[in-house]
């Protein structure tokens, strides 16, 4: 098992702040190929989201424990006091596809996106009362700025468009809170173990949540083969390879600063559908993409440091940007 990563020592060339930044918008580059997948193989096949959610996850986790039984087989032992909370993040990642899927079927994709983008400012809140990361005024306005651009990308329009109900509204209110979960729970067991680890067991019991609901579910048969090719792409890229980076991030920075840098992913959509598939964004759309990238930005720009502090720091170990590890 990995030592906890809350603390590293200060070497010239290693910036923890910035690696652990580039690793978020690296995972949510990953995360951003999930929409042009999952829009694949639902071209390809008639399978529903809570089915595809569930074969997502076993898939994941089949792949990582086969992997790791084979070349690490050390890093899927756990102790036994840390079972519940990778039963957590497992419960949080199968319970948030559920009301991600429900959102959506509710409220409609860009009305749940929008929903969703308040998980930052939950994070923010929960990381403060459990591990009492800081409350800035730039955490506070990059907030703002990601909301708002999640907002003009999805089209403010829509919002006042959408016929809400109170299903609906709970489901909203619900979602960013499971989004956020799981954000934690990783912060939590990644001070422990390898993130390959933490995953493996997440998504494992991410499955079994899913399970029960796929009794009601109509599921996929006779599938063709350009579909196996994009659900490879779903579960080596935009699960394993996004999940790991970003659960790797978690071990550098704040669960609150994490969760807002992942709002990279939504300009990122973008530039994958202009390229990939021809789709052009409108002048809200780029502005709204400009607000959440100028957030990105607020959050990883770092003053530079007096020679003084920087040679006292040298003289042993710093904290990174964790204020308090789990």
């Amino acid at each position: 098992m990995s030592s906890s990563p809350n603390t590293l020592k200060s070497t010239p060339a290693t910036n923890p702040d910035l690696v652990g930044s580039l690793a978020v918008v690296a995972a949510t580059a990953c995360w951003a190929t999930s929409a042009l997948f999952v829009k694949l193989i639902l071209a390809s096949q008639d399978v529903s989201a809570l089915a595809l959610a569930f074969w997502r996850d076993l898939a994941t986790f089949v792949t990582l424990s086969v992997g790791l039984g084979i070349l690490r087989p050390r890093w899927l032992r756990i102790k036994r006091e840390d079972i519940g909370w990778l039963v957590g993040l497992g419960a949080s990642i199968g319970i948030f596809h559920i009301f991600w899927n429900l959102a959506v079927f509710l409220n409609g994709a860009a009305v749940a996106t929008v929903q969703q983008a308040a998980m930052p400012a939950v994070v923010a809140i929960g990381a403060w009362l459990i591990w009492r990361e800081s409350l800035t005024g730039r955490k506070a306005l990059a907030i703002v700025l990601t909301f708002a651009g999640t907002v003009l990308v999805c089209g403010i329009n829509v919002i006042g468009q959408a016929d809400l109900t109170v299903p609906g509204l709970l489901v909203g209110l619900i979602l960013p809170i499971t989004y956020a979960a799981w954000n934690l729970f990783v912060k939590k067991v990644r001070g422990t173990y390898n993130p390959f680890t933490a995953l493996t067991y997440g998504f494992g019991f991410a499955a079994l949540v899913l399970l029960p609901v796929q009794l009601f579910t109509p599921q996929p048969s006779g599938l063709p083969a350009p579909v196996f090719l994009y659900f490879f792409g779903l579960v080596g890229i935009s699960t394993i390879g996004g999940f790991a980076i970003y659960t790797f991030a978690l071990g550098r920075l704040q669960a609150s600063v994490a969760s807002i840098l992942a709002m990279a992913e939504i300009p990122i959509v973008g530039i994958y559908a202009f390229l990939l598939i021809g789709e052009r964004m409108t002048i809200d759309q780029l502005i709204g993409s400009a607000l959440v990238v100028g957030g990105v930005l607020l959050l990883s720009w770092r003053r530079r440091q007096p020679k003084a502090a920087n040679l006292v720091q040298s003289e042993g170990t710093y904290s990174t940007v964790t204020d308090s590890g789990p």
